[in-house]
């Protein structure tokens, strides 16, 4: 269904739908109590506001069935298991019309074992699986090729007429363009859903704010409302887009298939998702279910679930339909990735560069799999920018990242005892005053690099990440304490640590005083730690921008620190993956003194600071660029990269004209279709390690 995480907690709806049955002492009272919630929230989603998130409908909905399922007697005709979508209201500006063809919902499942039943009674020789958006269905009527009529679902047989508002998205043609192969038929009826990329969200938000206006809660319901705007100028500001998934009546066309008609569509010029894939056997339609699990975010929708469907024409007919739902097809939902919950407070915290970031205090909530307490606000703009008062309830998502962001406020539960926030003068670790490094910085920061000392410890651990050295002995807590409690005065000294130096710390010490098993290790990793590549040197020194790729870049170029350091700037601007920026802020690390001290330092204590010569590759792919897409057998996808990177290649997450070679795994995406469209090389994983080796493809 795709509501929007509004208000009502989450506990009350997991407190109602943790009743069982058997504790239940009258069935049709809960019935009734939950068939009336039901109702209340579907209207508020389709016809007004959400007030509970998505997941927490789930729950009172899959509690009816399971009443239902319990008490068959109390499955009765209007039940709202039996109802699609909900009726215009009466009051609506736009006029009501009847769909040609009756439009459905879908049922969902929430584990792989419910989808592994689904498919065991409903066998096929092909699947289709589709993204499920998270948008708002649309129903467009095309009669000899032009656009007749566009409509909203509405209760599933009568919609609102939108025709004018619908004729604004640029991604609904006017007007269908046939071909040899697909002649335009002389009616069809579409399916479809309207929807807001994410990043037109985020401006259109920003503008709102800026306009004295409240934000809007997440993309689904902003395209909801503008759908809804009686001046189609104002529904052409929401930047609103379209994709088809599914045909309803239709005259001089008779596809065979689901996929037949994806391509029939495509052809007459509507959108068609290209995530779309068709497999052939109930494992494949786990795997993908998998695979989008861990790539929710690489669409350029929102999308909650995978739709599984039968492909066959034929058989989706065989197989009928219930009251709401075809039985042809299956919506696999994902856990919800965005909660609400209580903003107690805004606090700043300082990073390694110096940059202060906000971050929200919470009320802790689970969210992904996890229970979180603290999410980013990114900067003080951004807190502006998003509306968020302290107080407030606030919309989270964790959206696969460890750290959840702050998306904004639920301003309609705002009660008047909200407080704005004040971002701080002061670094609240240092004192030091706060300013902005360069005139247009978004982000403020402490000046004191010296001697901060959460900058201090914050570089420290990073220092210590599997990105730089990979020092295992050495987390947030050992580096704060080797900082305060005067062990290290800055990380210069920290491959000049000694059994003598940790005995004054806390955190690797026994009660009385020794080295503990821990102050051992953190030293036996150091000295390992100091024969490591040079890439990594560069990312441990917390150069401004100079993450992986660029480290790899130079040091792959140059060969040594000293080179790199010595390097004219143009010529280190001109490296692949570097530019201007990169190399200024390279360049200006350098000139710093106590900066320099740090890789003497380094240097002196045994740090190596050159390429191994002879653990170097041949640079067999320079001037050349990759794309890798999907799993592959012998790399992750940052040893991949690396492997290129290293071999004088250029390793990038985009598909263009300028790509040399797509590298396909496991569950490629559609970065290897458009590599096709663009009659760019794809290899296997055994031509890719050729390529390495060669230089070329074989």
């Amino acid at each position: 269904m795709g509501l929007a995480p509004w208000a009502r907690p989450a506990r009350d709806i997991l407190d109602w739908c943790a009743v069982t049955s058997a504790e239940t002492s009258n069935p049709q009272k809960e019935w009734n109590e939950l068939a009336q919630e039901v109702r209340r929230h579907r209207e508020l989603y389709y016809n007004g506001e959400p007030v509970i998130p998505d997941a927490d409908f789930d729950k009172l909905f899959q509690r009816l069935l399971q009443l239902e399922d319990e008490h068959p007697e109390l499955a009765v005709p209007d039940s709202p298991t039996r109802q699609v979508g909900a009726a215009p209201q009466e009051n609506s500006s736009f006029a009501d019309v009847e769909h040609l063809q009756r439009m459905t919902s879908l049922d969902n499942v929430f584990s792989a074992g419910e989808l592994q039943n689904w498919l065991d009674r409903t066998p096929a020789d092909a699947y289709l699986t589709e993204l499920k958006i998270d948008g708002l269905s649309i129903d467009l009527v095309y009669r000899d090729g032009r656009l007749e009529r566009a409509a909203t679902r509405g209760d599933g047989r009568v919609g609102e007429d939108i025709t004018v508002n619908a004729k604004v998205i640029e991604d609904i043609p006017h007007e269908l363009s046939g071909s040899d192969e697909y002649p335009v038929p002389e009616l069809v009826e579409v399916c479809g859903e309207v929807y807001m990329r994410p990043e037109d969200f985020e401006d259109i938000n920003a503008e709102r704010v800026a306009a004295g206006k409240d934000p809007f809660a997440n993309p689904r319901n902003s395209a909801a409302g503008g759908l809804r705007m009686k001046d189609p100028a104002d529904v052409k500001k929401r930047r609103l887009r379209m994709v088809c998934h599914g045909i309803g009546a239709r005259e001089g066309f008779t596809p065979a298939s689901q996929h037949d008609a994806y391509l029939a569509l495509e052809a007459w010029g509507l959108p068609v998702s290209p995530y779309t894939e068709r497999v052939t056997s109930a494992k494949e339609v786990q795997e993908k279910v998998e695979y989008w699990a861990d790539h929710r975010h690489d669409a350029v929708f929102e999308m909650d679930g995978l739709v599984v469907k039968v492909d066959d024409l034929a058989s989706q007919r065989s197989l009928g339909a219930t009251a709401r739902a075809p039985r042809w097809a299956i919506a696999y939902k994902y856990p919800p990735e965005e909660v609400t919950t209580k903003l107690l407070d805004i606090e700043a915290s300082v990073g390694r560069t110096g940059r202060v970031t906000p971050f929200a205090i919470m009320e802790p909530v689970r969210v992904s799999g996890s229970t979180v307490s603290m999410a980013t606000l990114h900067n003080q703009s951004e807190v502006k920018r998003k509306g968020v008062l302290v107080g407030d309830t606030v919309v989270i998502r964790k959206a696969g990242e460890i750290i959840p962001e702050v998306l904004g406020p639920v301003v309609e539960k705002r009660d008047g005892t909200e407080k704005e926030w004040v971002f701080p003068k002061e670094c609240p670790s240092c004192g030091s005053t706060l300013a902005p490094q360069k005139e247009g910085d978004a982000d403020w920061r402490c000046p004191n690099t010296r001697s901060c000392p959460a900058q201090l410890g914050a570089r420290l651990e990073y220092i210590a990440g599997r990105g730089a050295f990979d020092i295992e002995a050495l987390g947030e807590k050992g580096a704060r304490d080797l900082i305060n409690s005067g062990v290290l005065e800055d990380e210069s000294g920290l491959f000049d640590l000694t059994t003598e130096d940790l005995e004054k710390s806390q955190a690797y010490t026994t009660k009385k005083g020794t080295v503990n098993a821990a102050g051992k290790k953190l030293l036996d990793n150091l000295d390992t730690a100091k024969d490591t590549d040079l890439w990594r040197v560069l990312v441990a020194l917390s150069i401004r921008y100079v993450g992986p790729t660029a480290a790899q870049a130079i040091a792959t170029r140059y060969g040594s620190l000293a080179a790199a350091r010595e390097a004219d700037l143009n010529h280190l601007a001109e490296t692949e993956g570097v530019g201007k920026v990169i190399a200024e802020s390279f360049h200006e690390w350098f000139q710093v003194d106590w900066h320099r001290n740090i890789v003497d330092r380094w240097e002196k204590a045994g740090v190596r600071m050159e390429v191994d010569a002879s653990s170097r590759p041949e640079q067999t792919l320079e001037g050349v660029t990759v794309v890798v897409t999907g799993t592959l057998e012998n790399f992750s996808r940052d040893e991949a990269k690396e492997a290129i990177v290293t071999r004088g290649g250029k390793a990038t997450g985009s598909v263009s004209k300028k790509t040399d070679y797509v590298v396909v795994g496991d569950n490629a995406g559609s970065k290897e279709q458009k590599a096709r469209d663009l009659g760019i090389t794809i290899l296997n994983e055994e031509q890719f390690a050729t390529l390495l080796e060669t230089g070329t493809a074989g």
